[in-house]
């Protein structure tokens, strides 16, 4: 029989949102740094 222990649960939350921020920060820090090469390598007319 399938139980739900809700401690497991909350456990395995504490888990996750550190997981969810990193990868949350990873993109940030890729979406910045395509921005920065796009600024520093743009051609001016």
């Amino acid at each position: 029989m399938l139980t739900f222990n809700t401690q497991y649960f909350f456990d395995s939350l504490s888990v996750m949102w550190k997981g969810m921020l990193g990868i949350f920060l990873v993109t940030v820090v890729i979406i910045v740094a395509v921005m920065l090469l796009n600024k520093i390598t743009s051609v001016k007319k």
